[in-house]
Parts: structure tokens; sequence; C-alpha cells
């Protein structure tokens, strides 16, 4: 066994926690620039345009998140086993989580294909909104299956610090998107301007490509873990006992709080198009702040699984209880962000006076909850899945979300006629429920288990 990078010495494990932080919070900063683009350059058609976009790309948020809890999930075990030098397994757990993540993919183009209309009604009552949508769906859904499998490879490796290839990869990608974005939204050159129908066929040629350069890099240079085609059919089951332990309460987790994040797009979406136009710059502006958050919080499960994994529990707790505080002080820093980007926003993007003042209420109240969200995730994507305590992550979102936000929004939005802060309020307090029940049990150390075998 080779000697533990990380060691009771604070100033290299924060030198050491920032070399895996650091790219992750790149490739994050990289995802909200991609976003980022669609938002700024729609919105500069129109509120119409950006609405019908954001609300479409709902969709994918959904299956990017199921994707996210799948690929979350199978670190809680690959961490570990890299953690034990288990190649083997890890290997074997890559295989099952593309077979997943690939049927993921299709299933979502599939219901973008044959219910585009359907799945934009859920998310407003405005015909133009719907239609533009729809333009938008069935374009964008064909790169589905591609984005899938890219994400799962590229998750699963950052689990066993491979994590420069996903920097890489969304970079160029961001470079496409934007290049794309500009040609085909706008007209430039001999492309017609396509508006909705150009963002699309930007974010599918951006995915062709990101997936080709991960083909590239299995085949020509990773050499340390495999990517297997066998394991995609592989049937273990011990490792499938695992996946429903261990990967699938992260899978409903993250389906829970995704879907919750989509009724309170929907809810936001009867609202007006002012209101979901603010709620858009509002959400890329939330994704900005906590960039470094998530990324401390993904190098968090990391770090304590890969310990955990080597039977040292308590250095464990050493390193999560630094986390915890650094991430308390990079959730004071995101809230700063957001109160700065809003008169930049304001002052850049057409929106009409309606829009405005809805952007300035949902930004005072993001800057509290990234404040909270920011321990919140690296309490429950950081430290309770590293140590395989992931059903906890679940009870709390569930509650938060399902139980009290979303039907207090929806009472407040068409049965108490609150305002727009007022709903907005509603919707978004659940990360400040959680916090309290986050940190009891984190500070109860039931969530610190080794799960290997």
């Amino acid at each position: 066994m080779r000697k533990h990078r990380f060691c009771d010495d604070k100033a290299l494990f924060y030198r050491n926690v920032f070399a895996l932080v650091l790219p992750m919070a790149l490739q994050n900063l990289i995802n909200v620039g991609i976003t980022s683009a669609d938002v700024i350059m729609l919105g500069k058609v129109g509120e119409i345009a950006l609405s019908s976009s954001s609300l479409a790309g709902q969709i994918y948020f959904i299956m990017s998140l199921i994707l996210f809890g799948l690929t979350s999930g199978a670190a809680v075990i690959t961490a570990q086993y890299w953690g034990k030098k288990d190649i083997e397994t890890i290997e074997k757990v890559l295989g099952i989580s593309m077979r997943i993540g690939l049927s993921v993919g299709l299933l979502f183009f599939a219901a973008a294909q044959l219910m585009p209309t359907t799945l934009m009604k859920i998310f407003t009552s405005e015909p133009i909104i719907i239609e533009e949508g729809v333009r938008y769906l069935r374009i964008v859904s064909w790169s589905y299956p591609l984005a899938a499998a890219a994400v799962v490879y590229l998750n699963i490796m950052r689990s066993v610090e491979r994590v420069i290839i996903s920097t890489l990869v969304y970079s160029i990608s961001l470079v496409i998107n934007v290049i794309f974005n500009a040609i085909f939204i706008f007209g430039l050159g001999p492309a017609p301007a396509m508006g909705v129908a150009g963002a699309a066929c930007a974010t599918v040629i951006a995915h062709v490509v990101e997936f080709g350069i991960v083909v590239f890099y299995i085949l020509r240079i990773n050499h340390s873990v495999f990517f297997r085609l066998k394991n995609l059919f592989i049937r273990e089951k011990a490792l499938m006992k695992d996946f429903k332990i261990y990967a699938l309460p992260v899978i409903l987790n993250e389906l829970a709080w995704g879907t919750g994040i989509s009724a309170i797009a929907a809810i936001i979406g009867h609202l007006g198009s002012a209101a979901v136009a603010a709620n858009s710059i509002t959400q890329v502006t939330r994704q900005l702040a906590i960039v470094v958050t998530m990324g401390v919080a993904n190098a968090a499960a990391i770090i304590l699984g890969r310990t955990i994994g080597e039977k040292k529990e308590e250095l464990a707790v050493i390193y999560a209880d630094r986390l915890v505080k650094l991430s308390g002080l990079l959730g004071i820093g995101g809230s700063a962000v957001v109160l700065c980007v809003r008169p930049i926003a304001e002052r850049f993007m057409t929106l009409t006076p309606e829009a405005g003042v809805y952007l300035r209420q949902m930004m005072i109240i993001m800057a509290f909850y990234v404040l909270c969200q920011s321990v919140d995730v690296t309490f429950i994507v950081g430290a309770f899945r590293a140590g395989g305590d992931t059903r906890i992550g679940l009870l709390l979102d569930f509650v938060s979300l399902w139980a009290i936000c979303i039907p207090l929004g929806f009472v407040g939005a068409f049965f108490l006629k609150f305002p727009v802060w007022g709903v907005y309020l509603c919707l978004t307090c659940d990360e400040m429920l959680k916090l309290p029940f986050s940190f009891a049990r984190y500070r109860s150390r039931k969530w610190l288990k080794n799960i290997t075998r």
C-alpha cells in the first residue's frame, strides 16, 4: 500500500485538497459557462427565447441529476475500493454504471422525441413558450445518450482521482458551444438565424465532441482503470447488492432533488415569462456562486471515501471537520458573488421592468440559499456519501422539498396569491430547513462506515 497522500499537517492537507478541488471547481465553472452562454445569447434574443430554452432544459437537468446520483452512488463504492487498490472491482462498477447510464439516456431521448409538447406543458401554459421549447427538445435530445455515456465515465474517473480529463473535455465543449451558439442563434456567416433551435444544435455538437474525446481517452490514454465492454453485461450479485444499498438511495436522492427543482421551475413557469426569465438568471448565478464549494464536496467524497477504505476512520473525521469549515467560508464568499452579480445582470440582460424587479428580489433570497447550501452539500454529497450513509440525504431532500417547500409554494402561488418574491422564498427554503438536521447527523458520526468487502 502506498503512503497516504494526506496527513495531519494542515498546510500539506489543504495543498492536496486544492489539487483535487481546483480542477473540479474549474469543471463546474465551465459547466456554468455552457449554461450561461445559452442564457446570455438567448437573453439578447428576448424573454420568450430565454424562457423556452430554460424550461425545456429542465428535461436534461433531470436526466443529468439521475446520472449524477448514479455516479455519486457508484463513487461511494469506487472511492473506498480505490483506497483498497481493488482495480478489478472498480472496473466492474464502471461497467454497471455505464449500462444504467446509457439506459437513462435512451429513455429521456425517447420521451423528448415522442411527447415533447406534454413535457413542456408540465412547466408552462403559454403556447408560444411551449412551441419554442418543443423545437429545442426535438433537436437537443439526440445528444442525450452520448452525453449520458460521457458523464458516467468522467464522473467515475473523478472518484479514482482522474480529474483533469473532465476539465479538458468540458473546456473544449464550452468553446465549441459558445462558437456554434453565436453562429446558429444569430445567423453569423452563411448560417441562418435559428434562435432557440440554434442553441439546441450547438449543444448537440458540443456533446458529440465530448463523447469523441472520451472514446479517444479510453482507447489510447487511460491505462490504469479500463472500460471493458464485457462489464456492461455483468450480473455479479454482491456488487448489485451494494448498488441497491448504497447507490440506489443516491439516485433516488438526486431524482427527488432534481424533480423538486423542476417542480419549482414549473410553479414559477406559471407565474409568467418575466418570473421565468428572472429565475433563469438567478439559477445560473447560484451555479456560479457554488462552483468551488461543489468542488470541495466532491473532493470530500473522494478523500474521505479513500481514507475510510484504508481503515483510517479517525483521520477521516479530522479531514471532514476541516472540509466543513472550508465550505462555510466559501459559502460566505458565494453569497457575496450573488449580490455582486445582480447589478451586472440587470445592466446587460434584455429584461422588462417587471423581470428586473423579480430579479432583484430573487437574488437577495438566493444569497441566503447559497450560504446554507454550501455547508449542506459538503455534509450530504461529501461526508455522508463517502461513509456509505446515503439514505439520510434522500430523507432530508424528500421531506424539505416535497413535504414542505413545494406544497407551501404551490398554495402560496395559486391559492393565497403571494407576490412572486413570497412564492420564491417558500420554494427555496429547503437548504435552510435541512441544515440543522444534517449538522446533527454529521456530529453523531453515524455516517462513518467501511463498506468494502
